[in-house]
């Protein structure tokens, strides 16, 4: 078996990372995680357990020279020393676990470790908060309230393809096959997938570009893209306090989700890589709720006998 330090195969699992195509940020996060644990089990293994939190202060010269074979009880330790140390949120702590059993997954893989340590660890609950959103007639009065044909071509073109602010800002002319009605789209990671988008959207982006046929769809200064900040400040002007351009994803997704009825579909579009992520954006209404209450709840008069 080929074992090694924390500071050899870190090295390793970011450039694997890296070459499936995750975002600098996220490679910075796992990182982060993982050089903690690293320094933890150095103090661990070479210094005085009783002296844990005095040299963990000390992180900026944190040593990393130390074997990656550890055990599931030096993982126990280490999330019960963090949670001492600090108060997580159920999601924070979360992704520390996933974190480190991604780690593992790869150092089993190659072979460095015997096992996986954070096999049988349990996570903890996150608690699904629903998410605020505009229901269909809400975004179509919303479009209906914004004067300015390019604010509310941008608008449209979210609840239409249900991009991200940033791969909207990205979007370029030659992007859009008009023929066979899609948007080519680089999203996060540069993954690349394909949006569609209805004739109307499509005929009025056609008429805002004219006779343009490079370059961005929404032009910022100096001739450039478009910058998250001008479209975050349109929403700021038009929508509803708390309505951000990321919410009328979430009408998106949740409109498509509830007439398809096809989540893998809405995952797609979104561009998520879990669907996990995507089951976030079900919602069914009041109004639906109560319908299905009334017809179906043996106590309701109207109920199906």
């Amino acid at each position: 078996m080929e074992s090694g330090y924390f500071s050899e195969w870190l090295k390793s699992y970011r450039n694997y990372l890296r070459m499936r195509n995750y975002s600098p940020r996220t490679l910075d996060s796992y990182e982060q995680v993982i050089k903690h644990f690293a320094y933890y089990v150095w103090l661990r293994r070479h210094t005085d357990v009783t002296k844990l939190v005095i040299y963990w202060k000390d992180f900026e010269n944190a040593r990393l020279d130390t074997e990656v074979e550890v055990t599931p009880i030096i993982i126990t330790d280490f999330l019960s020393f963090v949670s001492s140390m600090q108060t997580y949120k159920p999601k924070t702590f979360h992704r520390i676990i996933s974190t480190l059993s991604s780690f593992y997954r790869y150092l089993y893989a190659q072979g460095a470790v015997t096992a996986n340590p954070l096999t049988g660890i349990d996570r903890p609950r996150i608690k699904q908060q629903e998410v605020k959103y505009l229901k269909h007639n809400q975004v179509l009065r919303l479009l209906d309230s914004i004067e300015d044909l390019r604010d509310k071509l941008i608008v449209r073109t979210i609840y239409a393809t249900g991009v991200r602010v940033s791969e909207l800002c990205n979007m370029n002319i030659e992007d859009i096959d008009f023929d066979e009605h899609t948007i080519r789209i680089r999203g996060k990671g540069d993954k690349i997938r394909t949006v569609f988008v209805d004739d109307d959207t499509l005929a009025d982006i056609l008429k805002f570009i004219g006779n343009r046929i490079v370059g961005p769809v929404f032009v910022g200064q100096q001739g450039k893209n478009i910058s998250s900040r001008a479209i975050q400040h349109i929403f700021k002007h038009y929508a509803p306090t708390g309505i951000t351009p990321h919410k009328i994803r979430h009408s998106y997704a949740s409109e498509l989700s509830k007439r398809s009825k096809n989540l893998r579909v809405v995952q797609e579009n979104l561009g998520h890589t879990s669907i996990k992520t995507t089951e976030i954006y079900l919602h069914t209404d009041i109004d639906e709720r109560r319908q299905v209450y009334q017809k179906f709840f043996p106590l309701s008069e109207n109920g199906e006998k």
